[in-house]
């Protein structure tokens, strides 16, 4: 496979903005290179739904434009909707073990928690951060503290209690 599909690869996979010098030292090839592949991969995909969004410094894949009006239909589809017992159970798991990344929510829930997560952050229920090098981490935001009725994630019915038996179970596990 040529350069571009690999490219297009990671971009998907990554679904974040990737700095084009470290692609090119991913690739082992010359910035002249890359962008000659960026090329060829934004003219294939052109007439497609996604679209190569470049910086001077970085690259990702985004929807293109054009189906602007459509993905927004969708978005308010997810966001009117109930979050269902996988969004209550990934809620609660990062309520209960922030900042939590989403390889150990994923590891907790025993499934891929991409689509789950990705969805809560839509409807801000929680906020993502980025850790240097090793992706992001996840935490409860003001607004669902606000749809709990609580100022402090404390002060949820036998918070503590819950707390510490999670912990407890978290260190027996690791013996």
């Amino acid at each position: 496979m040529s350069l571009d599909v690999f490219i297009e690869a990671l971009l998907f996979y990554k679904a974040t903005p990737q700095k084009k010098k470290q692609l090119c030292k991913l690739f082992d090839v010359t910035e002249q290179e890359l962008q000659d592949s960026l090329k060829i991969m934004s003219d294939r995909l052109q007439s497609g739904a996604v679209r190569v969004v470049e910086t001077d410094t970085e690259v990702q894949l985004s929807t293109a434009s054009e189906l602007g009006e459509f993905i927004e239909s969708i978005r308010k589809q997810e966001v009117s909707g109930d979050i269902g017992k996988a969004g209550a159970e990934t809620l609660s798991i990062i309520l209960y073990n922030e900042p939590i990344s989403r390889a150990d929510i994923d590891r907790i829930r025993g499934v891929n928690s991409s689509f789950i997560i990705r969805n809560l952050l839509i409807r801000g229920l929680i906020t993502r951060e980025s850790v240097t090098g090793h992706g992001y981490q996840f935490k409860t935001s003001p607004k669902l503290l606000q749809h709990l009725g609580v100022s402090r994630k404390m002060d949820l019915p036998e918070f503590s209690e819950f707390k510490t038996a999670i912990e407890a179970f978290d260190n027996n596990e690791h013996d």
